[in-house]
């Protein structure tokens, strides 16, 4: 199982356009790589997911027990020739002072050789004490490579690469210079809509074509090729589905909406659920369906086109006032919320919330969060004691003028929410909240979601 750990010295410096690019080059060559990202990122897996040509897995420390992680990995290697592990944020950055979850552990955990990818603008000598630095803080890295990006020129090259070689036992395998037609607009092109899906095919094939010519790729592929072997979980672990079922649940699934995780829709599967996509954009109707599923996206770049589609704003308000389960996260938040209001423009929205949506400019909720479940939450999401949720939010938008009586299916223990205490607005079968929850071994939600979706379909 040849893999690498492509991390960074910190945030920002460029380690997931290079590690696009490497998935797309590997790919041209004819190699079946497979992309895993850490930490609970939607849009870096949809762009690594797309240059690979398989699904990007997130792995987690917060949200996943270390089996779990372990077990992810193992599964998606049938037929692979390298994995590709991406770091979040830089090598030893993490939650907790000991780095227990930091990328380092997670290189560590899966016995990943680590390439580094070092912004290098304004640095000569100065790179040299940075990557002894980062070797020597923990000897059981290994820090097998470095992709010197942001460069400046052959010049500047050159003078890196003399230093890295005097001072270092650690090899440069790639130099990418300074380029804004590699940048990606992550706002706008994240979701990968189908309006768009040209303009990011081009970026990623222009990723791939730069790394192929700055980037020693054969060193690549020997790099990952000497990861040490890594023993299989001997007893699976992993979150079964406990019935069968012939449901049909909807999921949004157009250029606002399209924030899911692959792993939770396979859950879904598993359980015998048939998913049908429904474009809350162009589409007039609901299909024949037994539950709704609207998860996150940017529903404020889509919201004139939303509002205008007064057909299918009216179906889905319907079907939930009739009592059509329904499961909805952040950008679905939005979606359901009476209006959305952006800058100087406001659009209607569904209106099954009766509260307001205002975006800003800064974030409101950003981050991992920790959630317990109140006596009115629809479905059982969590098999700890305690009830309790470790997920994520990132959201720039506030919901306002909530009525005084809103039912609410979580407490906040850590994190925004929706006003600071509460998650999880429940209405009827519906319940809309701005946590991104993952179907883990801690949080099975998709079995509890379908159970509820069952029961409602018995009654």
């Amino acid at each position: 199982m040849s893999r690498i750990f492509v991390s960074a010295a910190h945030k920002s410096s460029g380690k997931t356009t290079v590690s696009i690019g490497l998935c797309a080059a590997l790919t041209k060559l004819g190699k079946h790589v497979q992309p895993f990202k850490k930490g609970p990122d939607y849009i870096d897996p949809m762009w690594l997911g797309a240059a690979a040509g398989n699904s990007c897995h997130n792995l987690d420390f917060y949200t996943m027990q270390h089996q779990e992680i372990t077990e992810t990995y193992h599964r998606y290697q049938d037929g692979i020739d390298i994995s590709l592990i991406e770091g979040n944020k830089g090598l030893y950055d993490g939650l907790d002072l000991d780095g227990s979850n930091s990328n380092a552990a997670l290189a560590k955990l899966l016995k990943a050789p680590v390439v580094l990818v070092i912004d290098a603008r304004g640095m000569t000598r100065g790179i040299a004490p940075l990557i002894l630095g980062y070797q020597a803080f923990d000897s059981d890295i290994n820090i097998a490579g470095v992709i010197l990006n942001q460069l400046g020129g052959s010049r500047h090259e050159s003078k890196l690469r003399q230093v890295v070689e005097h001072y270092t036992d650690v090899p440069v395998i790639g130099a990418v210079h300074r380029n804004k037609d590699m940048i990606i607009d992550e706002r706008h092109l994240g979701l990968m809509p189908s309006n768009e899906a040209q303009q990011a095919k081009k970026q990623i094939e222009l990723l791939g074509q730069q790394i192929s010519e700055q980037v020693d790729l054969a060193t690549v592929i020997n790099t990952a090729k000497s990861a040490p072997a890594l023993t299989a979980p001997s007893a699976a672990q992993s979150v079964k589905p406990s019935t069968n079922t012939d449901l049909t649940i909807g999921i949004a699934r157009d250029a606002a909406f399209g924030f899911y995780y692959p792993d939770d829709i396979q859950a879904f599967k598993d359980m015998g659920v048939t998913l049908v996509d429904i474009d809350l954009i162009s589409d007039t109707s609901l299909p024949n369906i037994d539950g709704l599923f609207i998860g996150g996206g940017f529903p404020e770049t889509q919201m004139a086109l939303l509002e205008k589609n007064t057909t299918m704003r009216k179906a889905v308000k319907d079907a939930i006032d009739s009592g059509l389960p329904c499961y909805a996260e952040c950008g679905g938040l939005m979606y359901l919320s009476r209006s959305i209001t952006w800058g100087d423009t406001t659009c209607n929205m569904s209106g099954v919330i009766n509260g307001d949506i205002t975006l800003h400019e800064k974030p409101q909720g950003r981050g991992y969060i920790r959630i317990k479940t109140t006596d009115d939450c629809l479905w059982q999401t969590s098999h700890t004691n305690q009830n309790e949720i470790c997920a994520h939010e990132f959201h720039y938008s506030s919901l306002n003028n909530l009525p005084a009586d809103t039912i609410y299916a979580y407490d906040v223990l850590r994190g925004a929410g929706i006003n600071g205490k509460h998650d999880g607005i429940v209405y009827k079968n519906m319940m809309a909240c701005y946590a991104h929850l993952r179907n883990t071994q801690q949080s099975p939600w998709v079995e509890g979601f379908v159970k509820f979706v069952q029961q409602c379909k018995r009654t």
